[in-house]
């Protein structure tokens, strides 16, 4: 009698947060990933620079791998690629911008010579033995974007990666309602879809609605229009340079991931701009500012982008000038509301007139509302349901929305990253879970940073740290030198001299009397000096800096 067939879904990262999207579809000896993204740290990971999935499951069943489908060019479903194709380097297939966006990244690491890039277009299938891909084009805030239909031996899996219906897409590219309705018919065993904005009513705005507001502003601007939007958003960059020819404006692309996409798309043919349009940032000074349109990174009022360096008089080739209009053309991703507020504040402060998203219709999301959701539940209407993509608030209200549209509660399973569904022909279940969890990247540190080094500088951060130096003759035991007292983020030594002679006051003691008692283990030492100290400290400033005695011997 044949074993039955069973279809593990394993999501790796993407549930319960905004990012890191990873999901890995198992059936006997074949996998197949779809995404490998990144997230970003928020105020308390300090010095971290991305946070990247644990892919070591990946990395024990690496022969089993059969390639990584990427849904779109965003870094949350690409971001991680350069990191994980150093751990596991496994075929990849996307559409020809997702495949341009990676190439460029790839390189940039050093790795792209030996990457598996494989082109795909909307509505090819890639076949293994026992599992089958098919990319399904959908509309979304970047080119080129596409759901993915996975047939396996139990049913078909329908992921809509991340998506949005737009009636009216820039480029003309509609999604392809009808190849969903047809699986819907056939009968999908399983629906993934994007819960971002399950919370929000109705329907989302099409890209064109922008443009028209966009030409509006752009042809009121006395001088410079800078722009500040998503550099994977070429619909997005396309409006705005439409706008700015037809108000014969030239335009200039700044920062680095700026420059790199929208290079990127010109060559592939997604963003239609005659060369003598574009000026370098190097020839502003050669045009008039009513004729010049800046197209800039840094929507998310991230310090080190371009947008927050010409706020803070930071860029070294751009300032703010006399009516510069500012466009602030995204919404805030959660959690970066401050830092947007910041720099709003900083460029009216600087004279400057900005719009943004709660001014004018600047920004339209790129995931869909309820209705939309509603739309694509019906048309699929799945078996089962797996809400992704959000934080756990957002998939417990998508999976409320379809029970709400009338399917049964026991067929809805909201995971968390890690845990495992099995699908079988009789049924599905949650059924045991796999190692998962974030890396931090700091710098060219990959994982080395950990959550012990991250409290470590909580810590600093909060209340700063203490040194003590002291040395002592080997041969009498005595204090030839110190002890010095150095702080950082603690207390102005200048300010607080009574309380540093103090701590030298009690180091001293607290040394002559182990010294004097024959201890002379150095660990031991310290070790009493950093309690002794640490004990004084607190009681007198209620503070608990990080204490470091340094103890030498001469």
């Amino acid at each position: 009698m044949m074993s039955e067939e069973r279809v593990k879904i394993i999501p790796l990262g993407g549930l319960g947060e905004i990012g890191k999207n990873i999901t890995a579809i198992e059936c006997d000896d074949e996998i197949v990933v779809i995404d490998c993204g990144v997230a970003f740290p928020d105020e308390e990971m300090y010095g971290v620079d991305l946070i990247i999935p644990d892919i070591t499951y990946l990395k024990n069943n690496v022969e089993k791998i059969k390639g990584i489908f990427l849904t779109h060019g965003h870094e949350d479903h690409i971001g991680a690629l350069p990191y994980v194709l150093k751990e596991i380097n496994v075929p990849l297939y996307g559409t020809k911008l997702t495949i341009g966006i990676v190439k460029t990244k790839l390189e940039e690491h050093n790795i792209l010579s030996e990457a598996r890039l494989n082109n795909v277009e909307p509505g090819d299938v890639v076949s293994f033995r026992k599992l089958k891909v098919e990319f399904i084009r959908n509309t979304h805030s970047i080119a080129d974007s596409c759901s993915l239909a996975i047939f396996t031996p139990v049913g078909i899996i329908l992921h809509t990666g991340d998506f949005k219906i737009d009636y009216t897409p820039i480029d003309g590219q509609k999604m392809d309602l009808q190849g969903i309705s047809n699986l819907g018919k056939e009968g999908v065993v399983l629906l993934m879809a994007d819960s971002t904005n399950v919370e929000r009513q109705g329907h989302s705005l099409s890209e064109k609605s922008i443009g028209f507001t966009l030409d509006r502003i752009i042809s009121k601007a006395k001088g410079r229009v800078i722009v500040a939007t998503f550099a994977s958003n070429i619909h997005r960059m396309q409006q705005i340079v439409d706008a700015s020819f037809k108000n014969n404006r030239k335009v200039v692309f700044n920062g680095r991931s700026m420059e790199n996409i929208s290079k990127v798309a010109m060559e592939l043919g997604y963003l239609h701009i005659p060369n003598n349009e574009v000026v370098s940032i190097d020839d502003l000074k050669k045009y008039e500012n009513d004729k010049i349109t800046l197209i800039t990174t840094g929507s998310q009022g991230e310090p080190m982008a371009s947008l927050a360096r010409i706020a803070f008089s930071n860029h070294r080739k751009i300032t703010i000038e006399p009516n510069d209009t500012f466009i602030i053309s995204a919404s805030p991703i959660p959690g970066n509301d401050k830092l947007i507020s910041r720099v709003i504040n900083q460029l009216f402060r600087k004279g400057a007139d900005v719009i943004y998203e709660d001014l004018e219709d600047v920004h339209v999301s790129g995931h869909a509302y309820q209705e939309e959701l509603k739309l694509i539940h019906t048309l699929v209407h799945p078996k089962y349901f797996m809400p992704v993509h959000g934080e756990y608030r957002h998939l417990k209200h998508h999976g409320d929305l379809a029970e709400n549209l009338g399917m049964k509660k026991n067929n809805i399973f909201i995971l968390e990253t890690g845990n495992v569904l099995e699908l079988t022909k009789d049924g599905c279940k949650k059924e045991g879970k796999v190692r998962t969890g974030a890396i931090f990247v700091d710098g060219l540190g990959v994982g080395d940073v950990g959550n012990i080094v991250l409290r470590d500088r909580r810590h600093l951060a909060q209340d700063g740290m203490l040194t003590i130096v002291v040395a002592i003759e080997r041969d009498t035991l005595s204090i030839v030198s110190g002890p010095d007292v150095i702080t950082r983020g603690f207390v102005y030594v200048k300010e607080s001299e009574a309380l540093i002679n103090k701590v030298k006051e009690l180091s001293v003691n607290e040394l002559e009397r182990c010294l004097s008692m024959g201890v002379i283990e150095w660990y031991v030492l310290k070790g009493n000096i950093k309690k002794t100290v640490e004990n004084y400290i607190y009681e007198t400033t209620k503070r608990r800096p990080t204490i470091i005695p340094i103890i030498m011997e001469t």
